[in-house]
Order: C-alpha cells, then structure tokens, then sequence
C-alpha cells in the first residue's frame, strides 16, 4: 500500500503505521507526499503510541515514481485535488478525503487517527 498526502506528516504516516502493523507477511506500506516536511505532527506520535504503534522513527519523503508503479493499492488520503496529484493517471486510486489533522486539537486528531484504522481494516 501507498499512502499519499501533500506533507507526509501525519494521515499517510499514521495509515503507514496500521498497515504495518497488522500486514500480512510480505506486505508492507510507504507513505510520501508531494512537499514532504522536516518532521511528522508530534501529535501523530502521541496518538499512535495510544494504540502501541511508534511511527516517531517514520520519516516524511516525497513520491517517486517507482512507490506509485510498485504499489498494489495506492490511497489518496484526500489532500491532493484531481488535476494535480501524481496519482492522476493511476488506476484505482482510493480518496478517503480525510480531514487534515493539521493545526487540530488532539481530539480531533484522535478521531481521523480511527478513522484512519477502521479504513485500513
């Protein structure tokens, strides 16, 4: 799986973080993001470590061609809009069209992190 956001710094890194966590041998997950950033929401962190997932070693990195090409399942976690996402020309791409958690209290940040599991699942 392949979880694509603009910043890779808390949706595609948590999405990451469940993925691995439960994937089947063999299968692992990579986020990126088109301006990836220097360091993952701190928030992310606490809230992932809730559910015994570490993401604070996950760096954010940007999208190559070969993450899009070699990836079974490609989610766009609902950042990128239509005309300018590298995903364009891919086929089935999922929109989960999540919330930013950007900027949020951690109540909020909770809530699309559930979100987030319950779509992994």
């Amino acid at each position: 799986m392949c979880a694509f956001c603009v910043e890779n710094a808390d949706r595609s890194q948590m999405a990451e973080g469940f993925f691995n966590k439960s994937a089947p041998e063999g299968y692992r997950a990579v986020s990126a993001g088109t301006k990836p950033v220097s360091q993952i929401n701190p928030l992310a962190i606490d809230v992932m470590k809730e559910f015994d997932i570490d993401i604070s070693n996950q760096k954010s990195k940007e999208i190559t061609e070969d993450m899009m090409r070699d990836s079974f399942k490609t989610v766009n976690m609902g950042c990128m809009d239509k005309e300018s996402s590298p995903t364009l020309f891919l086929p089935n791409v999922l929109d989960w069209n999540l919330e930013d958690p950007k900027d949020k209290p951690i109540e909020k940040v909770r809530e699309i992190r559930d979100e987030i599991d319950q779509r992994v699942k």
